[in-house]
């Protein structure tokens, strides 16, 4: 279970960071939260949050693996 939180949690940072990434070099494109009302800085807001859900995850599940 740990090992999954891990790889989920390196999933959304990967994703949060490369959408985050991409939205910042071309505005229009907003990718997997196209969907989300409120234009750009609402999008780009989801993206950071997906990137810092994962980092926490995959700290979490990082630390509990090693114990």
């Amino acid at each position: 279970m740990r090992t999954v939180m891990l790889v989920i949690g390196m999933i959304l940072l990967v994703v949060g960071a490369q959408g985050a990434i991409r939205q910042l070099v071309d505005h229009d494109n907003a990718g997997l939260l196209s969907w989300l009302p409120g234009g750009f800085g609402v999008q780009l807001a989801g993206h950071v949050v997906l990137a810092l859900a994962g980092v926490l995850l995959a700290g979490w599940g990082s630390r509990r693996t090693t114990t």
